[in-house]
């Protein structure tokens, strides 16, 4: 990916003159307002590490997957966070990992872990690059440095078994490359979040991640058997039977979404189906976001079964920043737009069509046809690349999300709403808050919301405080911190209204029973 935006720099876009001009009308900004720099002009941080160190994790790995050079460091400095990329425009030193290391068995990585702490030197697992919470920040956590621990290596496809319809794949391997793989023996994954062109399986399961078929195939957790993972006490394999079981506490839980800090996830064994033999699309409007809602309730409460159900509310139908060449689709009606599909078996997909059509025309919607659908299939995964013409030319755009129960799912849309839209005023900007409703549930659902204001003064320090204004709304209103961005560093303060302060104790002595140097990804999860 591009090392200051989101995605391949061959596929970025600009604004319309359209888009650009009501931008800066609207919020009053410019381009020339904008610091940036070039990538030969960025300082980052001396790597703090020795002579000595480097020969230490070379004599595991070879000279060839250990490098300082600042080229392999900048890509690994943070995310994809509006925050990250902020600070990847910056003209001060940054921060950096102190190196970056490749391993390519379990073996070597408990060879590695071992090194690193007794070197006192932190661990950052490292995937696809996309975290939106700071999951990647390179903070050392009080040791003496900070090791970029990159999984690119672990990229096969280790096992598929036809019977049980399960495989087990590499935790580097990338979302695209995993179906790739999967394709050609006739199977799919089917876990499409945004992230999915560059996002592995290891970050998916480190995430709890959620994809957008997650109304068929659920989300990413919904779909593991098994994971195997190094932690500093020695590797572990979770899930041994890939089936329920009543063997105590399930341990594949502490695994899944720890976020690189009781472990490095390098296997993960998943549930996955036949390649879908009919995929059908079908687009609605709803009169108002209420409405809507309540349909799609009444769907995922009923068990219809489509495989993508999703809402957008009035102003995110308007603008339609869920793609970039279909800016406007739905608008023309008015209402919100919602997008279903369908997919599997040709008879199965007829029935379960059939069911919800019928459910949503009960409940006030009326059918667009399949074409806004299949438009929004084309472009699912562009969407962010919109946000980096917009910062470069003065605006503030950040995605959230969260999820509540459905009956406290329009409370909870007000108050972010609400929160966002104080922050903005605070500095004299209009804001633009776009809602869809992205993940159900037969009791609640995921709220996304996409953020649009104008910079200003010092952007980063800007967005946090709105950032922490909202996570104090979702804390008083009832919402999760996180549905599927993650903890990272940007939500950890909050993980004690999230889950409690024994809650927090627990997960403390996990980290302490595996990693009691503390080596593994400081700063993030835990507060």
């Amino acid at each position: 990916m591009a090392w200051d935006a989101w995605g391949d720099p061959a596929k970025a876009t600009e604004l319309s003159p359209t888009l650009l001009a009501l931008v800066q009308d609207l919020f009053k900004v410019s381009a020339d307002d904008v610091p940036s720099v070039a990538r030969d002009e960025v300082r980052l941080t001396p790597s703090a590490l020795t002579a000595d160190d480097l020969a230490a994790l070379e004599a595991v790995v070879g000279t060839e997957h250990v490098t300082t050079a600042d080229d392999q460091r900048l890509p690994r400095a943070g995310g994809k966070s509006t925050l990250d990329l902020l600070r990847r425009r910056s003209s001060a030193e940054q921060h950096a990992p102190d190196v970056v290391v490749a391993p390519g068995s379990d073996d070597e990585v408990l060879r590695l872990l071992n090194i690193c702490t007794e070197r006192r030197l932190a661990v950052v697992p490292f995937g696809g690059g996309t975290s939106v919470v700071g999951g990647l920040d390179p903070l050392a956590g009080g040791l003496r440095g900070v090791v970029s621990l990159d999984l690119a290596r672990f990229d096969t496809l280790e096992a598929l078994d036809e019977t049980d319809l399960m495989a087990t794949l590499g935790a580097g391997l990338s979302g695209p490359r995993a179906e790739q793989l999967l394709a050609a023996r006739g199977y799919e994954l089917g876990h499409y979040p945004q992230s999915f062109r560059y996002a592995t399986i290891g970050g998916f399961a480190a995430t709890r991640s959620s994809g957008q078929d997650s109304a068929g195939y659920g989300r990413f957790d919904d779909m593991v058997r098994g994971l195997r993972v190094v932690t500093p006490r020695g590797v572990l394999t979770v899930g041994r039977a890939g089936a329920k079981n009543a063997a105590g506490p399930d341990l594949r839980q502490l695994f899944l979404g720890s976020e690189g800090v009781f472990s490095i996830i390098t296997a993960v064994t998943v549930r996955v189906h036949r390649l879908p033999e009919t995929k059908v699309y079908e687009a609605w409007r709803f009169p108002d976001f209420a409405t809507g809602a309540a349909a799609l309730r009444a769907v995922a409460q009923a068990g219809t079964g489509p495989t993508v159900l999703r809402l957008s509310d009035e102003t995110e139908t308007s603008l339609n920043l869920a793609t970039v060449e279909d800016a406007g689709a739905g608008a023309e009606s008015g209402g919100c737009l919602a997008i279903t599909a369908f997919e599997g078996p040709a008879e199965l997909v007829e029935v379960r069509h059939a069911a919800t059509r019928r459910l949503l025309e009960r409940h006030g919607g009326t059918s667009l046809g399949p074409e806004k659908g299949e438009q929004w299939a084309e472009h699912r995964f562009d969407g962010p690349y919109l946000r980096d013409p917009l910062l470069a030319n003065g605006a503030l755009v950040e995605t959230l999300e969260t999820a509540t129960r459905w009956s406290n799912l329009l409370g909870l849309k007000q108050a972010v709403t609400d929160a966002v839209t104080a922050g903005f005023a605070a500095v004299d900007s209009p804001a633009l808050v776009l809602c869809h409703i992205s993940h159900v549930y037969d009791t609640g659902a995921s709220l996304y919301f996409t953020i649009a204001g104008g910079q200003r003064g010092d952007a980063i320090e800007q967005w946090s405080a709105i950032k922490r204004s909202v996570n104090d709304a979702l804390m008083a209103h009832d919402g999760a911190i996180t549905h599927h961005h993650a903890v990272g560093a940007d939500h950890r303060d909050w993980m004690t209204d999230e889950i409690g302060a024994i809650g927090v104790d627990v997960l403390r002595a996990v980290k302490t029973a595996l990693d009691p140097a503390g080596i593994l990804n400081p700063g993030k999860l835990l507060p």
